[in-house]
């Protein structure tokens, strides 16, 4: 995992969300002969479970995940299942994603669950600063790379790769709603615990208009293909900032990262969130998270993406404006959840001060995708 953004840094013995001797220890255990701890970065960009980059001396590099500080969700989060994943699709898919080197599930260690996977070279392509020196071939290079990194996802044999059981496709949808509900309620709960007031009443009219759009079916399938109805793993935070891109000798997706939300489910649904974080240059409203690189010369359209998309999978697209609408509600649930914990002073970095103003940028554009049937 790349850490060439900008990350704050401490001395080995102070560094948040880690207690670095029991650490030190448990490497010394599960990872003999790795080496000294010479230093902990927090890896800036995440905004929600905490990624760190450890330089072990000999300069090699790992990675450690661990879930957030603060507010945490009671289904969020679970440090085994994006371990499992991970390490499933490192054997012989191709999904590009870190190999995986071992897993804590005692919380006396560090505080919390964790695991840890190699370091990947790569960059994290975020800002239109960090295009500057990207050729608009090489950003058509990328939004195909990045295209066919979710095909292939949402391709994966989920038997043969041993993921027949992580989660359950049908009435996958209706389930997502539920769960992002319960996830607003609890963050509107400690919103209001810190004596903060939040006035969103286009919340409750979006969740009505989206149950009334659920899909019958979970997820889409090939069309006439042997495979139709088959379960399909989902990502559930896919966009171009949660991967590690290189340029030379050709555009590729080094690894797919950030895997905290994957399951078994609706594949549009991926390809819905995908496509709200897609800036284009004519957009009315800005989020503060996510990339603003693909407004650079040569990135796709959000048309364009989709029609490559649609290409490899050959998926029916027909409701692609619900999957817009719904990820830009399961987004905002998640921003209001980051929202409360920076309320409650348990965040980890810069920027947060920022999030909550992308909630209700986000149910304007929900309700705007369904009123027009755009995307």
């Amino acid at each position: 995992m790349s850490v060439d953004a900008e990350r704050p840094a401490w001395p080995p013995s102070e560094v948040p969300g880690i207690d670095v001797p029991r650490l030190a220890g448990w490497l010394a255990r599960e990872l003999p002969g790795s080496g000294r701890i010479e230093a902990i970065d927090l890896i800036a960009g995440g905004r929600s479970n905490l990624t760190y980059a450890i330089t072990l001396d000999g300069g090699r590099r790992i990675v450690l995940r661990r879930p957030p500080l603060g507010h945490v969700q009671p289904t969020a989060h679970d440090m085994g299942r994006e371990y499992r994943v991970l390490t499933a699709l490192g054997a012989g898919t191709a999904v590009p994603v870190p190999r995986t080197l071992a897993f804590c599930d005692d919380e006396d260690v560090i505080g919390a669950r964790f695991y840890l996977m190699d370091h990947v070279d790569g960059r994290v392509l975020r800002s239109r600063e960090d295009a500057e020196d990207i050729t608009p071939e090489q950003a058509a290079g990328l939004s195909e790379a990045l295209a066919g990194a979710l095909a292939a996802i949402h391709t994966v044999d989920v038997e043969a790769a041993g993921l027949g059981d992580f989660g359950r496709p049908s009435g996958y949808m209706a389930r997502q709603l539920a769960r992002w509900r319960r996830q607003w309620d609890g963050s509107q709960e400690a919103i209001r615990a810190t004596g903060a007031v939040r006035d969103l009443p286009e919340y409750d009219r979006l969740g009505v208009r989206l149950a009334e759009r659920l899909p019958v079916d979970a997820p889409r399938a090939r069309s006439g293909d042997a495979d139709e109805g088959r379960a399909r793993l989902v990502h559930g935070d896919f966009r171009l900032d949660n991967a590690l891109v290189r340029l030379e000798p050709r555009p590729e997706i080094a690894a797919v990262v950030d895997w905290e939300m994957s399951t078994l489910g609706d594949p549009l649904s991926d390809l819905g969130l995908t496509l709200v974080y897609w800036t284009e240059a004519a957009d009315p409203d800005e989020l503060p998270v996510g990339a603003k690189i693909t407004t650079a010369p040569g990135f796709f359209t959000r048309r364009a993406f989709t029609d490559r998309y649609a290409a490899l999978t050959g998926f029916d697209l027909a409701d692609l404006d619900f999957y817009v609408a719904f990820a830009c509600f399961k987004l905002a649930v998640i921003l209001e959840g980051i929202h409360a914990r920076y309320l409650q002073k348990a965040t980890v970095g810069e920027g947060f001060d920022q999030i909550g103003e992308g909630v209700p940028v986000l149910l304007r554009r929900a309700h705007r995708t369904l009123d027009t049937g755009s995307i």
